[in-house]
């Protein structure tokens, strides 16, 4: 099982060892896919380092009224007090396969559309207060030993009372079936993040961001720090950035790899204590045949193969290369202006000085202030986001500020800067022992 660390930062397995939560969106995995199918999927997320997929117990897309790959409905008659085993038997296979990969599986409950507000949903709002309550209490004793994380929602804002007493009676009811196993948090609408509605409640163990799929540069990290600075203190992640190969809504063309590799950077560096991916086609389960949403451009098994997903690996070896529970953001290490949009640039260290990561997201050059660095110098490389691969890059004196131009630059011409001082002995950047 997973629990917050002591330092209420990220998260960890019973016996304290980090997890770094890199989550896969597969959103409509259990309606679509068959077993087979399903198998593919996991074996190929688990061989490319992820270690969380995403996804929905009763989908948005007509998850009420439309069959899985074996005919099976969620409930009886649509009431959550009756659910209909054979389809629980569907998602039952699912996560034990996840588990025996060693993947989590991230799973909402429900689509937010069933609780309210419709928006693009299809409904209808079946759940209540009083029949969430016992449906989570079936999740909860049903996947009560399973590698679960729960998470409430489901793109949907509470706009009233009965909304908020919805999604909290959910999370009672898991939290009572499970004997408070599993850790909990809620998928919120785009450019929200948990805390903006539940911050407080006690069954939120960490946030979660939706950062969207609206422009290419939008500033994911200005909402974990703004997660980061809350009270109290609780892990949060982005877990909905743009996907790769979406559409960008408020402008032109498609996302692609580094537009996911610049999210991903971005919030993890911000404070982010994992990060989530996401394809077009992979999230919705697409296929030929089934109604084009989205702008999708290829079926899912297909994307499995697009190149973000592959790269997302680069940024967990890199941060599971350093000590993990002790980092934290530092912008102060940037000297002058970090930039803005595509530019930005975004620097995290370890606390006592140990190392410290700077990502240039356009490959820019930049001042870096060392002082707060341990040892009397430190060796530098240059990481490359692409191919996990790193170059030395000279040694340097700390307690003083020194100029750094990355390999190349451009768009697409990403890199991080890894300052480490030598009497540590850490591994070669990326390189996990």
């Amino acid at each position: 099982m997973l629990k917050v660390s002591d330092n209420q930062r990220f998260l960890v397995h019973d016996d304290g060892t980090p997890f770094f939560y890199l989550g896969d969106t597969g959103w409509a995995v259990i309606q679509r896919l068959d077993r087979e199918e399903v198998g593919r999927y996991l074996r190929d997320r688990a061989e490319r380092g992820f270690t969380a997929i995403q996804t929905v117990g009763i989908s948005e897309f007509d998850g009420l009224t439309v069959p899985n790959p074996y005919g099976d409905l969620p409930f009886t008659d649509m009431d959550p007090t009756k659910p209909n085993d054979a389809y629980f038997r569907h998602i039952d296979f699912i996560v034990e396969q996840a588990a025996a990969l060693h993947l989590h599986v991230a799973l909402l409950p429900t689509w937010g559309d069933k609780v309210g507000p419709v928006g693009w949903g299809t409904g209808p709002e079946v759940f209540t207060p009083q029949n969430a309550e016992v449906y989570g209490r079936y999740l909860g004793g049903r996947y009560r030993d399973a590698p679960i994380i729960w998470v409430i929602g489901g793109d949907r804002t509470p706009k009233d009372e009965h909304h908020f007493a919805t999604w909290r009676a959910l999370a009672a009811g898991l939290d009572a079936g499970d004997g408070g196993r599993h850790l909990m948090t809620f998928h919120p609408q785009g450019r929200l993040s948990s805390s903006s509605a539940f911050h407080a409640d006690d069954w939120l163990d960490f946030n979660m961001i939706q950062s969207g799929h609206r422009r290419r540069d939008f500033s994911n990290y200005e909402m974990v720090a703004s997660d980061y600075a809350l009270a109290p203190t609780k892990p949060t992640l982005d877990g909905e950035p743009c996907y790769e190969d979406h559409p960008v809504v408020d402008g032109e063309g498609y996302f692609d790899e580094y537009d996911a590799r610049r999210a991903a950077y971005w919030a993890l560096f911000a404070g982010a204590f994992g990060h989530t991916y996401g394809a077009n086609g992979i999230f919705q389960c697409w296929r030929p045949g089934l109604e084009d949403r989205f702008g999708v451009r290829r079926p899912w098994d297909e994307a499995l193969q697009l190149p973000g997903a592959d790269q997302m690996r680069h940024a967990r070896a890199l941060l599971e290369s350093r000590p993990f529970l002790d980092r934290i953001p530092d912008q102060s290490l940037i000297v002058g202006d970090p930039g803005g949009g595509a530019d930005h640039r975004r620097a995290t260290r370890a606390a006592d000085g140990g190392y410290a990561l700077i990502y240039s997201p356009t490959g820019l050059p930049f001042a870096a202030d060392l002082s707060a660095l341990s040892g009397e110098r430190v060796v530098a490389h240059w990481y490359d986001p692409r191919t996990g691969s790193a170059g030395e890059a000279g040694a340097f004196t700390t307690g003083a500020t020194h100029d750094f131009t990355p390999p190349s630059s451009g768009h697409g011409n990403d890199w991080v800067l890894v300052l480490d001082d030598p009497a540590r002995n850490f591994p070669p950047p990326g390189q996990v022992g």
